[in-house]
């Protein structure tokens, strides 16, 4: 084989990325492949608008048949996003015989399980490394690096936007829509930040990382998902004063037979590592029974970044046909058979510590109120705060608990919201205690 052939769905930020790197590096990826990664055909929607890359017009169509149909495109790359017609275009992909490579996390956690199916089906790699962590190779990592460790958990701040917003907000103070409006004039929010600022996109990505690490099917609507648009100063500088950090923590855990897997603003120590991942930066803390912690950081998109990510799949997958190895690496890191379903473990019973802060009316017996109240529901107070009135007529009350019952908490909060001396909605941020992020 004197070349491998590629073509290319989406000419977008990553697409334009992956023709940079294979541009700019394609003699280091020769050296290491053997034979040149050549792009054969581009196929987009749109090929009028200006790009930072330039593509050689006999190779640009808008018809992906013409990729589909080409026998001597031997690997499709999708990089178009959304869930149709990419689902389409890679199980048409995969069906003629080819082997494929997607960033697309959202259609991986929604509909990897499908997909997943077909390559097995039809004998055919299905590559996603630029689908979680951008340019760290993160999914490798579980795949292969790992392969030898039970995974007890994952911690992971994997949406670059929400993480530069508290941390804007806990370096100066600023509220959610000024840092929004900063990290979006800087180009690192889009215009509509609903997947990244409430949890969705870190959800996706924490579901592929779930079925990589026990080697299960993930049904994406059960994970429970929370953003961080609620959050403001006051609560970053309480979290401070208690001794820890609030970062959106994309969460997943071994439970028996069954796996923790939740996204949602958390309190985490300031000592812990993940507290110190600062910006647009992601991290990603793994505990193997095995090799012990281990933590990966780096840039969570981007196009260089990603465009870096769908590469190393093109290599690996290369590697794969000149020496006619087939599947070497079952797309979950399993065999079909080994996949054994587990069950998200229902929120309501999920044991941790929590975060309350409650406005109050500022007088006699109140306190006293809402400890009964959380007392009868099993809940203990580890630690309070109360300062001096933000809001005329109002104090902020703020709690630290011990571990408790989500649904204990739920039931409790509701009684105390129907208090009338009780004057805004409970703040809660769970917390995940020293104890709890080094253990398994």
């Amino acid at each position: 084989m004197k070349e491998i052939q590629v073509g290319l769905i989406g000419l977008g930020t990553v697409g334009c990325g992956l023709v940079k790197v294979l541009e700019d590096n394609s003699e280091i990826l020769k050296e290491r492949l053997g034979v040149p990664l050549r792009l054969k055909r581009v196929v987009d929607i749109d090929l009028e608008s200006p790009r930072p890359v330039s593509v050689p017009r006999k190779i640009l169509s808008t018809q992906v048949e013409d990729i589909l149909a080409d026998e001597e495109i031997r690997i499709v790359v999708e990089l178009i996003g959304g869930m149709e017609p990419a689902k389409t275009f890679l199980l048409e992909a995969m069906k003629r015989g080819k082997h494929v490579v997607t960033a697309n996390k959202a259609l991986l956690a929604v509909h990897g399980n499908e997909l997943f199916a077909a390559a097995r089906e039809h004998q055919v790699n299905i590559a996603f490394e630029a689908a979680v962590g951008g340019g760290i190779p993160l999914i490798r990592t579980l795949r292969e690096g790992l392969v030898a460790n039970r995974v007890g958990h994952i911690y992971g701040i994997l949406n670059g936007t929400a993480n530069y917003i508290l941390t804007r907000m806990a370096r100066e103070g600023t509220t959610f829509a000024d840092a929004l409006k900063e990290a979006q004039a800087q180009g690192i929010a889009e215009a509509d930040p609903s997947l990244d600022v409430e949890g969705v996109d870190a959800a996706h990505k924490i579901a592929v990382l779930s079925s990589l690490a026990y080697c299960c099917e993930i049904d994406f609507n059960q994970i429970h998902t929370e953003g961080i648009s609620q959050i403001d100063p006051s609560d970053i500088q309480f979290a401070k004063d208690f001794g820890y950090q609030i970062k959106l923590l994309a969460i997943s855990r071994s439970d028996g037979d069954r796996i923790e897997v939740r996204v949602h603003p958390t309190m985490i120590p300031q000592e812990h590592m993940l507290a110190k991942v600062e910006g647009a930066y992601n991290a990603i803390h793994i505990s193997g029974d095995a090799v012990g912690d281990v933590m990966l950081y780096g840039l969570g998109a981007g196009m260089m970044p990603t465009g870096s990510a769908v590469a190393s799949d093109l290599v690996d997958l290369g590697r794969d046909l000149l020496v006619g190895s087939g599947v070497r690496i079952p797309p979950l890191a399993c065999e079909g058979e080994a996949l054994v379903p587990r069950q998200i473990k229902p929120m309501d019973e999920l044991v941790t510590n929590y975060y309350f802060k409650f406005s109050a009316v500022d007088q006699p017996g109140v306190l006293s109120k809402i400890s009964g109240i959380l007392g009868n529901h099993d809940i203990s107070i580890a630690s309070v705060i109360q300062k001096g009135r933000q809001v005329k007529g109002s104090v902020p009350l703020v709690m630290m608990t011990h571990e408790a019952r989500e649904r204990d908490v739920r039931l409790a909060l509701a009684e105390i919201g129907d208090l009338k001396v009780v004057t805004a909605p409970t703040r809660l941020i769970r917390v995940e205690n020293r104890e709890a992020v080094d253990e398994d």
